[in-house]
């Protein structure tokens, strides 16, 4: 692993623990060139994952896009770091498992308003707005009439 501070290559582990998820491992480093301390994270990857954009592009699956799509929609949200990650872990768990090595983009989109929709409300209609391109006040009114008709039948169903 290249040290972060000076570029060398030979780091060296001082610290390895399973990591708060359980799905990596954290690991303590030393650069013994200039003494630097930092911290990786291991993870499994079960295969090597190809996003298929709507245009037809083709891109690596980028772990750390999908955990900055739920952070922006999460943004000032009463929402835990844990819980974000177990979200992403397991759509990322999912499309591993799969087994389909291209995945269409619409299909991440999905999955990550699924797991929104459990995390926080306020998320799900926040990226709901940018995945179903919401453009006029009413596209928003129909999303919370359907969260409002939910939370009214859950409500009853309590009851």
């Amino acid at each position: 692993m290249r040290c972060p501070y000076c570029g060398s290559e030979d780091t060296q582990v001082k610290d390895s623990r399973p990591a708060e998820d359980f799905t990596s491992i954290r690991r303590r480093r030393i650069c013994p060139d200039c003494g630097g301390r930092f911290t990786t994270f291991e993870r499994v990857q079960l295969r090597e994952l190809m996003v298929v954009k709507k245009t037809g592009r083709k891109v690596p699956f980028d772990r750390n896009k999908l955990v900055r799509s739920f952070q922006i929609a999460l943004r000032k949200r009463p929402v835990d770091n844990d819980r974000i990650e177990r979200a992403v872990s397991g759509i990322v768990r999912r499309l591993e498992s799969s087994g389909e090595s291209e995945i269409n983009s619409e299909q991440i989109g999905l999955q990550v308003l699924e797991a929104l929709k459990s995390l926080d409300d306020v998320a799900f209609v926040r990226y709901a707005s940018v995945y179903r391109d919401f453009s006029h006040a009413e596209d928003f009114e129909k999303v919370i009439s359907e969260i409002t008709a939910k939370i009214g039948r859950d409500s009853t169903v309590e009851s």
